[in-house]
């Protein structure tokens, strides 16, 4: 770390080349994840708000093919300018004993739910209207990853179509 020092010394430019370096990192470090679920109901409500689902991807920590779905896929949705908009994507730990509220408003867990909802392989994309009821069938696994946003996008469709209908 001294030697970086030395070799910056008081020149700008290498400050300001070290600053940007930094902001690069920052995205990699901590753009990586998405938003835990606290409170399915409301957050259901909100997406029902927005004019959208409430996609919720069950997940671990040590499954790489559940970052590779948040990463690839469910992060450019949720801040797509298109869908981001008008839908929310948050995520469900099946191990964890993190605490939420159902779609009932019941205390529950982040494990408990998953369990209930008969998650037993990640990571699954599910698709849920403001009531609580699946839209779309889940999609389970990173089946094909040429194909995976095929699938995303034909689930999305299936579950905006149902929202559109009384």
């Amino acid at each position: 770390m001294a030697g970086i020092f030395r070799i910056l010394g008081n020149s700008q430019s290498g400050w300001l080349l070290l600053l940007w370096l930094a902001c690069l990192a920052l995205p990699a470090a901590h753009g990586n994840e998405l938003p835990a679920v606290l409170d399915l109901r409301s957050e259901a409500e909100q997406a029902r708000r927005l004019g959208g689902p409430l996609i919720i991807l069950f997940s671990r920590p040590d499954c790489k093919y559940c970052a590779t779905v948040r990463r690839d896929y469910l992060l450019p949705l949720s801040t797509n300018s298109g869908y981001g908009k008008r839908l929310l994507v948050h995520q469900i730990d099946q191990d964890s004993s993190a605490p939420l509220i159902d779609f009932q408003g019941v205390k529950t867990s982040h494990a408990a739910f998953a369990a209930g909802e008969k998650i037993k392989l990640v990571p699954v994309v599910a698709f849920y209207g403001p009531d609580g009821r699946q839209l779309a069938p889940a999609i389970v696994g990173l089946r094909l990853p040429d194909f995976y946003q095929a699938y995303l996008d034909e689930a999305l469709a299936l579950a905006f179509h149902k929202l559109q209908q009384p």
